[in-house]
C-alpha cells in the first residue's frame, strides 16, 4: 500500500543533496543540461518530481533520461518521459524549474506542497518511475542522487541500466499501454522487447529486396555502439543477408571521447566526416549522436567532395516514399511534414512543389514537431540535424489494401513514434533505400541544398534573446533584426536568422545563400553583428576578424584610389606604401585590423 508523503524524509534525504545558490537552473527543451557537477541536487529533485508525477496520473509509469546527448562529456543532463513516451507536459516544465531552485529543504517543501494542491494530487496513490542513463563517467553518481529522491517520494524506482534515449521512451510508453511484463528484470526486458519489435518490422518492411552495400556507423563513442550490434544481431537471427554495419567510434569505456570529434553534431555542424572514417566514395556512412536520438548520413564523391543526408534529406525520402504507397493504395489519407527555421530552403520548395505535400513550420524543439505531426495522419518530422521521427494515427494504420499498405503497415511499425531514434530512423531510410534500390547518390539527387551555415556565438545572457514567427525573426534585443535583414538583403537567395540556444549559453546564428562564398560570409557577418551588439564574450572568433578586416581592406582601397585620383600624379611604391599606413592609423577599428589582418 503506498504512504502519505513523508515531508520530514523528503527533508532528511534533501540535506545529503543541497543546492549550489550560485546556480539558477532552467527546465528547457531538452530537459537540464549543464556541467554534470551541478545537477546533483536537480537529479535529486527530478526524482520527486517523476513521483508526484506518476501519482497525478493516477500510477501511470514516468520516465526519466540521464543524459546530455550530443554535449561533451563533462556535461550530463536529466529529462522526465509522461506516460505515452512523449515529452514531459509544458506545464510540469515550470514545476521542474521550482523544485531545482528551491533554496533551502524548507522552500523545497513548500514548492511539493504547492504542486500538490495546485493539482489535487491524491498523495496517497503509488508511484512508479523506470529511469536509464547513457555512458558518460558522470552517471552513476547522478542515479544514486535520483534514486534518493525516488525513495524520498516513496515511489517505486526501475533502474533499467544504460540504455539510448529512444529506448527509455519506447520502453516507458509500453509499459504504460501494454500488458505489464509478469516476470523478468525490466533492465533486460526492455533491451528484448525494443530488439525483437525492431529487427521484425525490418525484416517486413524490406521484403525480398537485394541488400544493399554495408553501411558504416560512427557511434559517437556512446551508448548507441553496444546497441546497434546488439540489435544488428537480432536482425540477423531473422535474416543474416539484409542489413551490414560496420561500428566504428565505439569506444565507451575510454574516457574523453564521447562526441570528441565524431557523431552527428560534430559531422552536420563541420560537414566533415568523423575521426577515425577513411571515408572513400564507395562508403555509405552515418553517425549517431551520444544518446543515440539523432542520425545523419553521408558520402564522398570520386573528387572528395563530402556530401551531407541530414535531417531535410531524411525527411524527404520519408515524405516522398509514403505518398508514393499512399497514392498506390488509394488511401484517402493526409500525409504532411513538420520543419523548423533550420530546414533548407531547397527542402521546403522540394515537399510543397514536387510532392505537393503541406509543410508547416514550428518553433525548434521535439514537442512543436511533434505535436503539430500530429495534426496529419501520417506526420513526418526531422530537424536539419537528424534528431526526428513518424507519427502514423489509427486511420493510417487500419486501411485495407494489399501490397502498399501492407508496406505502409510495416513502416508504421519499424519507426519509433515515441522520440526521434536513430537506430530506428537508420532501418526506415535503409528499409526505404532498399526498396528503391537508390543510392546515397541518389537519394541526394532529388534536390540541391542551398549553401549553408550555423555558426555558434558565445553571449553573457542567451535569454535577453526573443523571438517570433517560429523563431525565424528576432523581437528583442530591439534594432537588432532590422540590422540582420540589411545585411541579408545584400545576398542572392539569403536567409538568416538567430535564435538562443536551449541548452548552453550560446546564440546560433544560420545563414543560406546562392553561393558557399556567400553563405559563409553572411553568417559571419551576422555572428559577428550578434557578437558586438549583444553580449558576445569569451573572445571574437576569428572568422569574425576575417569578414571585418574584408570590410576594411575594401574601405582602405576606396580611400586610397580617391587619394591617388586627386593626385593627377603617378605615387612612387614608398609614397604609396605611407598613404596606405596613413589610412590604416586613420581606421576606427585600427587595433582590431592590425592584430588579426593576415
Amino acid at each position: 500500500m503506498a504512504q502519505i508523503i513523508d515531508y520530514n524524509k523528503i527533508k532528511e534525504a534533501s540535506a545529503k543533496h543541497p543546492k549550489l545558490k550560485e546556480i539558477n537552473y532552467t527546465y528547457g527543451t531538452a530537459g537540464f543540461r549543464m556541467k554534470a557537477e551541478y545537477l546533483e541536487s536537480v537529479i535529486f529533485r527530478v526524482g520527486i518530481l517523476a513521483g508526484l508525477r506518476s501519482k497525478k496520473l493516477n500510477s501511470k509509469v514516468i520516465g526519466i533520461m540521464v543524459t546530455a546527448s550530443h554535449n561533451p562529456e563533462a556535461d550530463n543532463g536529466v529529462k522526465l518521459v509522461d506516460p505515452n513516451g512523449e515529452m514531459l507536459e509544458q506545464r510540469w516544465e515550470g514545476y521542474a524549474t521550482q523544485l531545482a531552485n528551491a533554496q533551502s529543504e524548507e522552500d523545497l517543501i513548500t514548492v511539493i506542497k504547492s504542486i500538490v494542491s495546485q493539482n489535487e494530487i491524491d498523495e496517497s496513490k503509488n508511484a512508479i518511475v523506470v529511469y536509464a542513463r547513457d555512458t558518460r563517467p558522470s552517471g552513476p553518481k547522478l542515479i544514486a542522487a535520483l534514486e534518493d529522491g525516488i525513495k524520498a517520494i516513496n515511489a517505486v524506482g526501475e533502474n533499467l541500466g544504460i540504455k539510448t534515449t529512444p529506448q527509455l521512451h519506447y520502453f516507458t510508453n509500453y509499459l504504460n499501454c501494454c500488458e505489464k511484463p509478469a516476470e523478468g528484470r525490466y533492465e533486460e526486458l526492455a533491451d528484448k522487447l525494443y530488439y525483437e519489435k525492431f529487427a521484425n518490422a525490418f525484416y517486413k518492411a524490406v521484403g525480398d529486396n537485394q541488400r544493399l552495400s554495408t553501411v558504416y556507423i560512427d557511434a559517437a563513442n556512446g551508448v548507441g555502439a553496444p546497441k546497434l550490434r546488439e540489435l544488428a544481431e537480432w536482425i540477423d537471427k531473422i535474416n543474416d543477408n539484409i542489413f551490414k554495419v560496420t561500428i566504428i567510434n565505439d569506444d565507451i569505456n575510454a574516457r574523453g571521447k564521447l562526441n570528441f570529434q565524431c557523431g552527428a553534431d560534430y559531422v552536420k555542424t563541420g560537414q566533415n566526416p568523423p575521426l577515425g572514417l577513411n571515408l572513400t566514395c564507395e562508403h555509405r556512412a552515418a553517425s549517431l549522436d551520444g544518446d543515440a536520438d539523432r542520425i545523419v548520413f553521408y558520402y564522398v564523391e570520386g573528387d572528395g567532395t563530402f556530401r551531407l543526408l541530414d535531417g531535410d534529406k531524411i525527411a524527404a525520402l520519408s515524405a516522398g516514399f509514403i505518398i508514393e504507397l499512399v497514392k498506390t493504395a488509394g488511401l484517402d489519407i493526409n500525409v504532411g511534414v513538420v520543419q523548423t527555421a533550420y530546414a533548407n530552403g531547397s527542402s521546403t520548395a522540394y515537399l510543397e512543389e514536387e510532392l505537393k505535400v503541406p509543410v508547416s513550420c514550428v518553433p525548434t524543439g521535439v514537442k512543436h514537431l511533434h505535436h503539430k505531426a500530429q495534426e496529419y495522419d501520417v506526420g513526418v518530422y526531422f530537424e536539419a540535424n537528424g534528431h526526428g521521427t513518424i507519427l502514423f494515427s489509427s486511420e493510417a494504420r487500419t486501411a485495407e489494401q494489399e501490397t502498399a499498405v501492407k508496406k505502409l503497415q510495416a513502416l508504421s511499425e519499424l519507426i519509433n513514434q515515441t522520440v526521434g531514434d536513430a537506430l530506428s530512423d537508420l532501418l526506415f531510410v535503409e528499409s526505404i533505400l532498399m526498396n528503391r534500390q537508390w543510392s546515397f547518390q541518389k537519394w541526394n539527387s532529388i534536390y540541391t541544398d542551398m549553401p549553408n551555415r550555423l555558426v555558434k556565438v558565445v553571449v553573457s545572457n542567451r535569454h535577453i534573446f526573443k523571438t517570433t514567427n517560429a523563431e525565424r525573426t528576432l523581437v528583442e534585443p530591439k534594432g537588432l533584426q532590422e540590422k540582420i535583414d540589411k545585411l541579408v538583403a545584400q545576398y542572392k537567395n539569403g536567409r538568416s536568422f538567430v535564435r538562443p540556444s536551449g541548452t548552453e549559453d550560446v546564440v546560433r546564428v544560420y545563414a543560406e545563400a546562392s553561393t558557399r562564398e556567400d553563405c559563409d560570409e553572411l553568417a559571419f557577418k551576422v555572428a559577428g553583428l550578434v557578437y558586438d551588439e549583444a553580449g558576445g564574450t569569451g573572445g571574437r572568433p576569428s572568422e569574425f576578424f576575417k569578414i571585418k578586416c574584408i570590410e576594411l581592406v575594401q574601405q582602405i582601397v576606396i580611400k586610397v584610389s580617391r587619394i591617388i585620383s586627386s593626385k593627377r600624379q603617378q605615387l612612387s611604391r614608398l609614397e604609396l606604401a605611407f598613404l596606405i599606413i596613413g589610412q590604416i592609423n586613420n581606421l576606427p577599428k585600427r587595433n582590431l585590423f592590425v592584430n588579426n589582418f593576415h
